[in-house]
C-alpha cells in the first residue's frame, strides 16, 4: 500500500485499513475503518493527512452522521493525534480511548510538549492535535465492551507499552486490534520489530500484554503499525524474543559506552542496516526506541534501590 490509500481486510468482512502516511513512510501508519452497524474509526493517525482519511471514510459510503465511534487505541500522539479533528468532522462520533488517556485528548498540551520532547525532529510529520470535547470522551476499562450494533469490540487494557494503551478484541471475526502491543509488523519482510518509547515502556508488562494477545488465539491481528495479518502463534514468540534481546543489547551497551547519548548514537548508526524504512525513519525508530529502553533501566534501577 501507498500513503492515503485504502483496502478491504483480507477474511474480516466490513473491514478496510488506511495507510496513514506517517512520517513520510508507506506502510508504518494504519487506520480502521469497521463499517458495522454503528461504523467505528479504529486509531486516528496523527492528524497531519486527515483529509486523505476523510476521502477513505466517503469512499466506503460512511456519512460525516452516520460514524459512531472513535476509538484510539493509546493517547500517543500517532494514534490519536486526529482524534480532535475527526471529532469536528464526525458530529455524531463518540471518542473512547482507555481511561489514563481522556485528560490527555481533552487538554492535549502535555502530551504535544512530551511528543515533542521525544521525537525532536520528527514533530514536522504532526500536526497539533484539536482539544475532544470533554462531553464527547469517555475513557475504557479493561473489559468494557464497544456497541457496534451488529457486532462488539472488547477492551484489554495493554500498559507495557504506555499506561493508557489498550488493544480491542471483536470475537465475532476473532480479530484483535493489536496498536502497538504486539509491536510493529513490517509487511515488505513479514516480521515483527518492538517498540519501546519513552517514557513509561515496562519489558515485564509488555510480555505479558503478549501473553494475552497469545491467550486470545485470534484468527487475525490488526497492527497499528503495519497492518492486517493472520494470526500464527510464532509471531508472539517472535515479538517476546525481540524484546528481550533488545533492552538487554542496550543494557549491554550502556555498559559498555557509559554514555546514554553515546548509546542512542550506535544504535541510530546501526539503523542503517534497515532496508525496508526510508533512512530517517530508521534511525528515528532507532532513537525511539533506545531512550525508551534507558528511561525504562533507570526506573528499574531505581525501585531495586529502594
Amino acid at each position: 500500500m501507498h500513503a492515503g490509500e485504502f483496502e478491504a481486510v483480507r477474511g474480516v468482512p466490513d473491514l478496510y485499513v488506511h495507510d496513514t502516511g506517517m512520517y513520510g513512510t508507506d506502510e508504518y501508519g494504519a487506520v480502521y475503518v469497521y463499517d458495522a452497524e454503528r461504523p467505528v474509526v479504529i486509531d486516528t493517525g496523527t492528524g497531519a493527512n486527515r483529509e486523505s482519511l476523510f476521502e477513505t471514510i466517503d469512499e466506503i459510503g460512511i456519512g460525516r452522521e452516520e460514524l459512531a465511534w472513535l476509538l484510539p487505541t493509546h493517547a500517543h500522539l500517532d494514534h490519536a493525534g486526529g482524534a480532535g479533528h475527526l471529532a469536528e468532522r464526525y458530529p455524531n462520533a463518540e471518542v473512547r480511548v482507555p481511561e489514563k488517556g481522556v485528560r490527555h485528548l481533552v487538554d492535549p498540551g502535555a502530551l504535544v510538549a512530551g511528543t515533542k520532547s521525544a521525537v525532536q525532529d520528527q514533530w514536522q510529520y504532526y500536526d497539533e492535535p484539536a482539544p475532544v470535547p470533554e462531553d464527547r470522551i469517555a475513557g475504557l476499562a479493561d473489559g468494557d465492551r464497544i456497541d457496534l450494533g451488529d457486532r462488539e469490540l472488547v477492551v484489554h487494557e495493554a500498559p507495557g507499552h504506555a499506561p493508557h494503551h489498550a488493544f480491542y478484541h471483536e470475537p465475532d471475526a476473532d480479530v484483535v486490534f493489536t496498536a502497538d502491543a504486539a509491536g510493529i509488523y513490517v509487511p515488505e519482510v513479514d516480521t515483527v520489530r518492538l517498540t519501546s518509547p519513552p517514557p513509561q515502556f515496562d519489558l515485564d508488562q509488555c510480555l505479558t500484554d503478549l501473553s494475552a494477545i497469545e491467550e486470545i488465539d485470534p484468527e487475525y491481528l490488526c497492527f497499528g503499525h503495519f497492518g492486517p495479518r493472520e494470526y500464527e502463534p510464532s509471531l508472539i514468540g517472535e515479538a517476546k524474543r525481540a524484546y528481550v534481546e533488545w533492552v538487554e543489547a542496550v543494557r549491554e551497551k550502556r555498559e559498555t559506552l557509559g554514555d546514554d547519548e553515546a548509546v542512542v548514537e550506535h544504535f541510530e548508526e546501526a539503523s542503517r542496516d534497515v532496508e525496508f524504512w526510508n533512512p530517517e525513519r530508521a534511525r528515528a525508530d532507532a532513537s525511539l526506541n533506545a531512550r525508551g529502553v534507558l528511561t525504562y533501566l533507570d526506573r528499574v534501577e531505581e525501585e531495586s534501590e529502594e
